[in-house]
């Protein structure tokens, strides 16, 4: 139960005094439904409006407070012009416009012959000053209702900065007494304040350096957000490693067969990683394990030998992919070598139906299936397996957590796996993985060559296409890929079948083939068999070849627009040439102007082919939000901590909840039932649930 002291914090915005049903609905959209949304919601801005001046003194373009007579008012002939109220003080005349104005209520605001305070930006027009819409109309009796320095909030269409600062104003005044959930020392150390006394100094920014993320008050929250969040992800994990596991460990003799049949050896870093894996796997508790690896580090094979480990037990193994050509991919990598080990793998994706379906669904019931790869088709009720033991969840930022434990619950403590080729910074695994262990490829396969990257001016587009020619004519396997037009598969697609008839009519129809989202599976399959087999050499495509496509004698990629893709995502594209033993040769085509963000990203490109430099690159280019997609990339949403400014806080609030956690496990002590207040006011209940069902 949510503690009582919490309650007014999570009561609805339309309790709030001066809220009506309107304003709520609008500052849901702008915050959040609660009022503790509403105390996340800080000022961006400030206006000063210390200066009153008299009229004649007041500066066009600037905020002044004036004090007024009201003269008279001039209504309008019709609606399309506006209302006038013209005011005076010792020194000269100013005039009020209102446009759609509501004549009864400008006449009580202003009533001809009073005096009235008025603040806002004064102009000029036709040499004469006046104010539109004045942000306050007060009688002087009331001066001190208008700061002298107001905050402005982040507003949404209908909302105005008054309605939002009265109604922070109003929550502020629900704050609570909570105890201190902090180390007092750590406290004293940063020169933070009390919780309450933060939240205060937070919406009430004194000047423009308050808005830094980095001043003590925002400091101080966004630390108790992120201590939050650590300590709900090292309760799940603590939870986790109680709940008992499955001893699974083979005794090598398919993992030998496969490596007897590979064209290499492994590097030290599969190495690495396989042998965390096996001690997982190899202990009493569940394995729960991120295996980070590069493009083109191997984490295919990482994930196959860890799938034999499991059918060496007399178990299954399942491998779930995001997109059907990324399971399909992962099946044609692995099904030789499985069955090199005399093993039978099976496909499923949501487009295998019928008879095809049923052999599937029949042979993983009678266990005579060991391997399966598909999409998110695996965990639909009617697929059942004899014996799950190992789920590999490859790109799990694009599944929902949900959909990790559906998979699991097909068999009997089964061990998870998580793969990604999306290197992540090491701030951004704390606050999305934290729950979990990781491994990291960091090398690439022997007589993988370096990819040389060249920044080019769009301009030139046409000698790159001359130079194109030199290359297939040599047997090159090149890439097109389309500009990234706008959020719209309809835009993209639209410069896709530009560009693709644009290099049949120079290159010859036969040697372009054209893949795009919006097209069946069928029809990019035969896509890409031609351009696989021949007897296309060029694959204009959007971005649905991002992940997952391995065409060994792709050796070129051209890239248009480059700066309008993220670096992350620039990064994986390029990964999908090199994938042989020949040289190969990324091209970004640019615009004429760049920003600096943009030179940056293409620059840092060109430098290095390391994901992890990279995206730690991206995240100080970018911010957290943006790295790993939109809301479905499993990372937390934060209201107030941003992980590219509070990566050290991050890292402090990782040790913290690991120190807590061992000091007083089931969080019982003072300093522990203070953190429980915490995890429920940064709505963490679900952790607090494992507390109690731990």
């Amino acid at each position: 139960m949510r503690p009582e002291a919490l309650f007014p914090l999570f009561a609805p915005l339309s309790s709030l005094k001066g809220v009506g049903p309107r304003n709520a609905a609008l500052l849901e959209k702008a915050a959040g439904p609660h009022v503790t949304d509403l105390l996340w919601l800080f000022p961006r801005d400030l206006i000063d409006r210390g200066d009153k001046p008299t009229v004649a003194a007041a500066l066009p373009g600037k905020i002044a407070t004036l004090t007024l007579e009201v003269v008279y008012h001039e209504p309008p002939p019709d609606r399309r012009r506006p209302y006038r109220v013209v005011c005076r003080d010792a020194t000269d005349t100013i005039t009020l416009i209102f446009f759609h104005a509501n004549k009864d209520y400008i006449a009580r605001q202003l009533p001809e012959g009073e005096k009235r305070i008025v603040s806002g930006k004064v102009e000029l027009y036709s040499g004469r000053k006046q104010m539109s819409h004045p942000d306050h109309i007060v009688p002087p009796e009331r001066a001190d209702e208008i700061p002298d320095v107001e905050p402005i909030y982040p507003l949404t269409a209908g909302l105005t900065a008054k309605t939002v600062h009265k109604a922070a104003m109003a929550a502020l005044e629900r704050l609570p007494a909570l105890p201190e959930w902090l180390d007092p020392a750590y406290v004293a150390q940063n020169g933070w304040p009390e919780w309450d006394r933060a939240v205060r100094n937070a919406h009430a920014p004194s000047g423009p350096g308050a808005f830094s993320p980095l001043v003590p008050d925002r400091a101080r929250l966004a630390f108790d957000e992120l201590l939050a969040n650590q300590l709900a992800l090292a309760l799940v994990r603590a939870r986790a490693r109680k709940r008992a596991g499955r001893v699974i460990k083979g005794d090598g003799h398919l993992r030998q067969k496969v490596l007897d049949s590979l064209p290499y050896r492994l590097t030290n870093s599969q190495t690495q990683a396989l042998s965390e894996i096996a001690g997982d796997m190899g202990s009493n508790g569940r394995m729960l394990r991120l295996l980070q690896g590069d493009v083109g580090s191997g984490k295919t094979v990482v994930a196959l030998m860890a799938m034999l480990e499991a059918v060496e037990c007399g178990g299954q193994a399942a491998l779930m992919a995001p997109t059907e050509i990324l399971a399909r991919q992962h099946f044609e990598t692995i099904q030789p070598l499985a069955e090199a080990a005399g093993l039978k793998i099976a496909v499923l994706t949501g487009r295998d139906k019928g008879k095809a379906r049923a052999a599937v669904l029949e042979g993983l019931a009678a266990g005579t299936i060991h391997i399966v790869v598909g999409t998110h088709a695996l965990f639909q009720a009617d697929v059942a397996f004899d014996d799950l033991m190992l789920a590999i969840i490859d790109e799990q930022h694009r599944f929902g957590v949900h959909q990790r434990l559906m998979l699991t619950e097909k068999g009997k403590a089964v061990d998870v796996l998580v793969m990604t080729a999306t290197p992540i910074p090491r701030t951004l695994m704390m606050s999305a993985y934290g729950d979990l262990d990781s491994s990291r490829l960091t090398e690439k396969p022997p007589g993988r060559q370096p990819i040389k990257t060249v920044v080019i001016a769009g301009p030139r587009r046409g000698e790159v296409i001359e130079g194109l020619k030199r290359q297939i004519a040599a047997g090159a396997k090149v890439y097109w890929v389309c500009p990234l037009v706008e959020e719209s598969e309809v835009s993209d697609l639209a410069a896709a079948e530009e560009r693709h008839a644009e290099l049949s009519s120079i290159l010859g129809e036969e040697t372009v083939a054209l893949v795009h989202g919006r097209m069946k599976g069928s029809e990019k399959d035969a896509a890409m068999t031609r351009f696989v087999d021949g007897p296309a050499n060029v694959l204009v495509a959007t971005t649905v070849i991002e992940v997952g496509v391995n065409v060994p004698a792709a050796t070129v990629m051209v890239i248009e627009h480059a700066e309008r893709f993220g670096l992350a995502q620039l990064h994986q594209l390029r990964g999908r040439i090199g994938r042989g033993d020949q040289a190969s040769t990324c091209i970004l085509l640019r615009a004429d102007f760049l920003t600096e963000t943009a030179r940056e990203r293409l620059k840092t490109l060109a430098e290095t082919e390391d994901g992890f430099v990279i995206a730690e690159k991206d995240l100080e280019l970018r911010g957290a939000g943006e790295i790993l997609g939109t809301k479905q990339s499993g990372l937390p949403e934060f209201k107030i901590a941003d992980i590219a400014y509070h990566g050290e806080l991050m890292k402090a609030a990782y040790d913290d909840s690991r120190l807590i956690l061992e000091r007083d496990p089931e969080l019982k002590s003072e300093r522990g039932k203070a953190l429980r207040v915490l995890l429920y006011l940064f709505e963490r209940d679900a952790a607090i649930a494992n507390l109690q069902s731990g």
